[in-house]
């Protein structure tokens, strides 16, 4: 029923007829201070509990005043002062005020309606502007009645983001922040000391509900998670029960506490008898600067708190500083006759917020307000060649202003304080959001001291809005000496991924190492990278490094091993070499045809060189040259063995009737030996000129490291030449095993039988081996081979006569060799 008469006074309110005298109906008398000028602004301030019905006679004890809401009250008077003796802001026009008191909601609503409403023909508002109200949910509803009527409303204490929507309050301005802006810099707290795991407890009001609620969505934009949001009540014990449970159990380090100030003062006195430690409490600006909140019970949970307040700020020359100069009988400017105040006198026995001029934050807010509408008149009377120069409009006296003008003009408002703050509104009725950045100081008898470790300012850019102060000794929650750490897990390091848990909040994700072959070189990467193919990740997995090169080299003990193996196969050819030159006319050595037995020993040296081109980093020189030698000597090596072997049948058939050896003499045999021989070179030659083996890298056996190789360039070159030694090792071994049973006088067939057979099997088994081997193995493998033919060859054919030439040399005779032949019938 009192929403309904509210609403039936508003529209009596807005309407006039010309015949009719304009009378407000209902309670009257919320006047509480006035003074007249040529321009007047009003209030609303809730000043006191009980509404006064009459003016004081001083037969009873007059009410009691809110102290804070009378300390507006005379910054709202102090300041109209200090404006009117400013002949610059408005001169030849004197400002005054009618600031009205009502106690509850709707005593608030009448007062108001009284303020804007003048009793007469014309029913119109005196004010220019409305100042007030402290409450949001007040100023909502003042505005819609202020709106129709197009007369500002400035507040100085409003934060309620709501107030920001220009299309259901049009006419509201404020000079504190939104708290929208209280929201962004806690945030932007909580980020500066990485802060990612935080609770919250709230109280179950309109300030709270929606302060918590966007604080919850714009932390989530930075990653910041909330493990627990709990509602607090007053009544409720079973709330109470849980948040002491939750603050026990859980892992966050901080808590923010969002509520007013009269939560905050329950909240505080029921949680003094729980020993609730390590915790970082971080306050609402609500609450933050009570200093009657301290206590000594309470110091473990205030201790280091901290959060953002309005800026601290000085009101130069404000009646309570000429109280309290005259009070303590000191100065707060220099003088030679009084004290330097400090505002830090002993006021213990009328110590009051009245009388505290220690800081002015909400009073500021008041006092820039005053200004705010001042500034907007000022704008509003210029005169330039007949024209306003803001708006380009016709000249306007101060007869003629009308609120609706004053609303036009303040938008454009942007100007400074005396005591130094800049003042002007965006497009939404918004000021310029400021905060300090208070921090607690418990001292040992419970009594707290603020201290400004910082500043938020909104309009600065993201990186530099909040901003530290270099010397401030900053005190942490939780008798801790450094910043907690307050993460729901800690950051991934490089060298694993991070995973999102879609079953926990997005800072409870998980850390999975990079899989092989990839890495991550930055804090909570999302993905590992794949190495380029020549690199590979170290042992952190955090950078990739170049893989490891492998090649069969002489330092490793396979390379060494088979480099020793080719140098014994050296000495042997070169000793066997020397031994058969020292018997060179020994009949064992003349009856083996000594020129192809030299001939082979040297061909048999170069096959154990050639292996050591094998051994080493492949270079575009050594891949040709090991492929080219080892093909050339070899078909040297069978094509003397072939030799051999042909001049052994050839002998045996001499010795019969009718033939003749001269078909297959030395001539024959050096021809023979070099005619096999150039073919390989040919085809050497043509297999380099065209596609020669070249160094390269292969990454197909290991993944972590690169083997060196030399490539075929030309598969065809590479078979060919094994097909061509393989052919005549095989002509040679079947030419050896048909003349396997002739005279013992000429038994060396049987021992180039041995030695082909040996050759032949060696290289059969090579083949699969040699495709199948991976890396350095696959040289390994091809070296073995040259060796094991070349000491089979060795062994098999020349051990047997060193063996006569050095032990048994009365077996070296050619009586011994010829004694053995048998007769032979056709």
């Amino acid at each position: 029923m009192g929403w309904f008469i509210v609403i039936l006074i508003s529209s009596l309110a807005t309407t006039k007829a010309e015949s009719q005298t304009c009378k407000l109906i209902g309670q009257t008398g919320f006047l509480e201070f006035s003074k007249e000028g040529d321009l007047l602004i009003g209030g609303i301030f809730s000043l006191a509990s009980t509404r006064k019905l009459n003016d004081n006679d001083y037969e009873a004890v007059p009410h009691s005043y809110c102290i804070k809401e009378l300390k507006f009250v005379r910054t709202v008077m102090f300041t109209v002062e200090e404006i009117n003796r400013n002949a610059q802001l408005l001169p030849g026009v004197s400002l005054g005020y009618q600031l009205y008191n009502g106690c509850g909601s709707e005593n608030l609503i009448r007062a108001a309606i009284e303020a804007i409403s003048q009793e007469g023909p014309a029913c119109s508002a005196r004010i220019q502007a409305l100042l007030g109200h402290s409450s949001s949910g007040i100023s909502k509803n003042i505005n819609t009645l202020l709106s129709p009527l197009s007369i500002p409303q400035v507040s100085h204490l409003s934060t309620c983001a709501c107030l920001s929507d220009k299309s259901l309050y049009p006419t509201f301005f404020r000079t504190v922040p939104s708290d929208r802006v209280q929201v962004l810099a806690l945030v932007q707290l909580m980020k500066n000391f990485d802060w990612r795991w935080v609770g919250i407890i709230y109280s179950s009001t309109t300030y709270a509900d929606k302060g918590t609620a966007e604080f919850v969505v714009e932390a989530m934009k930075e990653h910041i998670c909330v493990e627990y949001r709990l509602v607090y009540s007053k009544a409720s014990t079973e709330t109470h029960e849980a948040i002491v449970k939750m603050l026990r159990e859980s892992s966050s380090k901080v808590v923010l506490l969002f509520m007013s100030l009269s939560y905050t003062k329950s909240f505080l006195s029921k949680m003094a008898g729980y020993n609730i430690s390590g915790k970082q409490w971080v306050g609402s600006e609500a609450w933050i600067t009570q200093l009657d909140l301290a206590s000594v019970e309470r110091q473990n949970i205030l201790q280091g708190a901290m959060g953002f307040a309005l800026p601290e700020a000085s009101i130069p020359g404000g009646t309570i500083k000429a109280f309290w100069e005259k009070f303590f009988d000191c100065s707060f400017s220099p003088s030679n006759t009084s004290t330097l105040c400090t505002g830090g006198e002993d006021m213990k026995a009328i110590s009051n917020d009245y009388t505290d001029v220690t800081h002015f934050r909400a009073e500021n807010n008041m006092y820039k307000a005053v200004y705010l509408v001042a500034y907007a008149l000022h704008a509003l009377l210029q005169c330039e060649n007949g024209a306003n120069p803001t708006t380009g409009k016709p000249c306007v006296i101060k007869s003629e202003v009308q609120p609706k003008m004053v609303l036009e003009h303040i938008k454009y408002v942007n100007f400074t304080t005396p005591n130094g703050a800049k003042i002007f509104v965006n497009d939404d009725g918004d000021s310029v959001g400021e905060y300090d950045l208070i921090n607690w100081h418990m001292r040992d008898d419970g009594s707290v001291k603020l201290v400004n470790i910082g500043r938020y300012d909104a309009s600065f850019s993201e990186y530099r809005k909040l901003k530290l102060k270099g010397d401030a000794k900053i005190v942490w929650g939780g008798n801790s000496t450094e910043v907690l750490r307050s993460v729901c897990k800690e950051p991934c390091p490089p060298g694993t991924r991070k995973a999102v848990n879609k079953n926990k909040p997005v800072c409870c994700f998980d850390c999975f190492e990079c899989p092989e072959g990839t890495i991550s070189n930055q804090t909570d990467s999302p993905d590992c990278l794949a190495c380029p193919p020549e690199f590979w990740p170290n042992a952190k997995k955090d950078r990739c490094v170049p893989k490891p090169t492998e090649y069969l080299s002489y330092k490793e003990i396979m390379g060494a091993l088979l480099t020793a193996l080719s140098c014994v196969g050296v000495f042997l050819a070169f000793l066997t070499f020397l031994i058969f030159l020292t018997h060179k006319e020994t009949p064992i050595v003349k009856a083996n045809n000594s020129e192809l037995s030299f001939l082979l020993l040297i061909s048999l040296k170069l096959c154990f060189l050639c292996s050591l081109t094998f051994i080493g980093r492949p270079t575009e020189w050594s891949c040709m040259l090991r492929h080219a030698a080892f093909g050339i000597t070899f078909v040297l090596c069978i094509s003397c063995v072939l030799g051999k072997t042909v001049v052994v049948l050839m002998a045996f058939r001499a010795t019969l009737p009718g033939k003749n050896m001269k078909l297959f003499g030395h001539v024959q045999q050096r021809l023979s030996v070099l005619a096999l021989t150039v073919v390989q070179v040919l085809f050497c030659i043509i297999w380099l000129c065209t596609n020669p083996p070249f160094p390269a890298t292969n990454l197909k056996y290991y993944k972590e490291k690169i083997i060196l190789e030399c490539a075929l360039g030309s598969a065809i070159g590479f078979w060919g030449m094994l097909g061509y030694i393989g052919l005549l090792a095989l002509l040679c071994f079947t030419l050896a095993f048909m003349a396997r049973k002739l005279p013992d006088s000429f038994n060396e067939a049987k021992l180039i039988t041995f030695s082909m057979l040996i050759f032949c099997a060696v290289w059969m088994a090579f083949i699969p081996a040699y495709v199948s081997s991976p890396g350095k193995f696959t040289v390994a493998v091809e070296i073995f081979a040259i060796l094991a033919s070349s000491f089979g060859l060795l062994v098999c054919i020349f051990v047997p006569k060193c063996y006569i030439i050095i032990f048994r040399p009365e077996n070296n005779t050619r009586k011994h060799l010829m004694g053995k032949i048998p007769p032979r019938t056709l």
